[in-house]
């Protein structure tokens, strides 16, 4: 597409999503704001808004991640979630309505069925605009796993998002699998991988003389498996006495894991630095020996993705949405669930074990892992695959 034709014949979508790259924040919705700095490429004008409740604190616009951030009324947790849509289409029908008077709207892109999604469907009545809607993670009927009239609630409300949108974008397969399982009929959907810079995310090497260490970056919380890893680094440490764990992000359960470790004996061996930047997750990325989340509940998890494309070996659980780009003892390996197997410890030892005894190993695994981000998984791949849709989406 030639740069003339490419002005002349550009979609304008508008992004609205409840986690983007803020002034306090920069890695929320990182993954949202990556892929559509490249858009452009590919005949798409974006505009981004980002709403959060009231009761939040305000955000404001992240200079590398051009947004309009807004605040709507919601009632707090979960319960007001399946009624947020309709505060968030009322705060906001003025702003595109003088957006689409300025600068015509193509399609509307929303991120989560609750508010997002459901804002996006009154808009699109009111409208006459098409949206679309991407599902994150494994809770696509926002049942938050629970029963009872409120969880009932906000999958009916959920069911309403998927029916009236033209497309249903899922993460993972996985995802996929749950939505059509979930609903008669199923709506139009299709497979969305998130993609990875591979520039930031390059492969480097760590110091010969440095330590062996295991990195893990994620929300603390135990669904993650970060339990499954301390366990497992306890067991390993009469055999790697120097190994270590590096561990990036906050979350609520960061004083229990701190207090296993300091059970298991494991203390001085493992670091919890927080929530750190892109550029120092990359660093981190970088310098570690093997990536390891054994998380049980991943649409798909894009760290592995940052990792992989570092060029490490990167250690997941099966049944879970990375296991359709790890393929196990090619360019990763796959556990099982903490807690749904008996073997799950025992098994992430003996990956573990294998990969610290063996650098060969580590660099074959590694390297494979690095081609296949480049062959399918590079936000160029995820751009490329959004314009699609969105052209789609307007047809």
């Amino acid at each position: 597409m030639s740069p003339s034709q490419q002005t002349t014949s550009l979609l304008h979508a508008v992004t609205l999503t409840p986690f983007y790259p803020s002034d306090q924040n920069e890695v929320d919705g990182c993954f949202i704001a990556e892929p559509l700095a490249q858009l452009r490429r590919f005949g798409i004008d974006s505009t981004v808004i980002a709403a959060s409740p009231i009761y939040y604190p305000r955000s404001r616009q992240n200079p590398a991640a051009p947004a309009t951030w807004i605040r709507f009324p919601r009632v707090p947790g979960n319960l007001g979630l399946a009624s947020a849509g309709y505060f968030l289409y009322a705060r906001l029908l003025p702003e595109i309505l003088k957006l689409h008077r300025e600068k015509p709207i193509s399609v509307i892109h929303a991120h989560a069925a609750l508010p997002s999604g459901h804002a996006a469907a009154l808009l699109s009545r009111s409208l006459n605009i098409p949206f679309v809607v991407t599902v994150h993670g494994l809770d696509v009927f926002n049942t938050c796993f629970l029963e009872g009239i409120p969880a009932a609630w906000r999958r009916n409300e959920s069911i309403n998002v998927y029916r009236a949108a033209r497309t249903v974008l899922c993460v993972s397969g996985k995802v996929q699998e749950i939505l059509k399982a979930g609903m008669s009929p199923a709506p139009a959907s299709i497979i969305l991988h998130n993609g990875v810079d591979p520039n930031l995310f390059s492969p480097g090497y760590a110091q010969d003389n440095a330590d062996p260490e295991i990195l893990v970056v994620g929300t603390l919380i135990p669904s993650k498996g970060h339990e499954l890893v301390l366990k497992a680094l306890a067991n390993l440490k009469p055999a790697f006495p120097r190994l270590r764990c590096h561990i990036i992000g906050e979350g609520p359960s960061r004083p229990r894991f701190e207090a296993l470790a300091s059970h298991l004996g494991v203390s001085e061996r493992v670091e919890f630095v927080g929530r750190q930047t892109r550029a120092e997750v990359a660093r981190a990325m970088r310098g570690c020996s093997v990536f390891a989340l054994p998380s049980s509940n991943e649409g798909l998890g894009c760290v592995y993705l940052e990792a992989m494309s570092c060029g490490k070996p990167v250690i997941g659980c099966s049944g879970q949405g990375i296991a359709e780009v790890i393929e196990d003892g090619k360019n990763g390996f796959l556990v099982p669930p903490d807690g749904l197997t008996q073997n799950g410890l025992n098994q992430l030892v003996q990956v573990l074990s294998a990969l610290l005894e063996s650098k060969e190993m580590c660099d074959r695994i590694g390297e494979a892992a690095r081609q296949t981000i480049l062959e399918k998984f590079t936000l160029s791949h995820q751009a490329q695959q959004l314009a699609d849709i969105y052209r789609e989406a307007v047809r």
